[in-house]
């Protein structure tokens, strides 16, 4: 595989928008860390931060921001003469993918970028192991979750936009009966079908969306610790404060800070 270009945590204006026509034998991976839009052959999907989509040649590649900053990790990279490789894996091309361990994907991208623009002696032989490893934990990803995906492709539009929902409005008293009642399934088997999907229970997600949207105010804004906790839906300032330190590591007045 041969690395054209690759960016860790670019960050990019709320107007951001590509629109790149395919290539032949053209590979473009994208880890969103902010809400985004993917659009794939005619269909808009609104995803959540640490949202992965990888789109291979023959579909346009085409993304935006969706109201803020759009902030990902991204590698833009050919076969080079893996042809085999790449028939060898299952890979999830052109369909935004909820990856449970977004942080390994994150963490690896920055080391590939740290050795993409080194000049050690061993840089292109270091590359190609990193890359494969990044291909292989994908295509691991895909073959684990193909069963389960079958069982929620119906209900996939349905979960995203709820999803999506949720991220944009963490203001609201959201809870299992409520998100369920909104895709119109039983609070059990909603439940079973969110966790399968997005790999975190719905109150856990609803929780980060609360948490991501006050790193986003406490970084443009200068509301008050108060008013952040109320704008993402808490009624205790206390609780909300406990509850950003356990999944942030700081306070909220530290991370501001920082």
């Amino acid at each position: 595989m041969n690395i054209r270009c690759i960016g860790f945590n670019s960050v990019y204006g709320s107007e951001y928008s590509v629109c790149r026509e395919p290539e032949k034998n053209v590979f473009m991976l994208i880890l969103v860390k902010s809400s985004v839009v993917f659009r794939v052959n005619g269909m808009d999907f609104y995803v959540p931060p640490y949202t992965f989509m990888l789109y291979d040649d023959k579909y346009v590649q085409e993304y935006r921001a969706d109201g803020s900053f759009f902030i990902c990790d991204w590698i833009c990279f050919d076969k080079d003469g893996d042809s085999e490789l790449f028939d060898a894996f299952e890979l999830p091309f052109n369909r935004p993918v909820q990856f449970s361990d977004s942080e390994f994907i994150s963490n690896l991208i920055r080391n590939i970028a740290s050795e993409y623009y080194s000049l050690s002696s061993r840089r292109s032989k270091m590359l190609d192991i990193l890359m494969r490893t990044l291909i292989l934990k994908i295509s691991d990803f895909a073959g684990r979750h193909d069963n389960s995906q079958q069982t929620v492709d119906p209900h996939y539009t349905a979960l995203i936009e709820l999803r999506e929902k949720v991220y944009r409005n963490p203001q609201m008293k959201w809870n299992v009966d409520t998100m369920a009642a909104d895709v119109n399934m039983s609070r059990s088997y909603f439940q079973h079908i969110y966790r399968e999907m997005f790999g975190v229970s719905c109150i856990s997600d609803v929780i980060s969306g609360k948490i991501e949207k006050a790193k986003e105010i406490l970084s443009e804004t200068s509301c008050t610790v108060a008013q952040v906790s109320a704008m993402c839906g808490y009624d205790n300032e206390e609780h909300f404060m406990r509850q950003f330190k356990k999944i942030v590591g700081v306070t909220p007045t530290k991370y501001r800070r920082k």
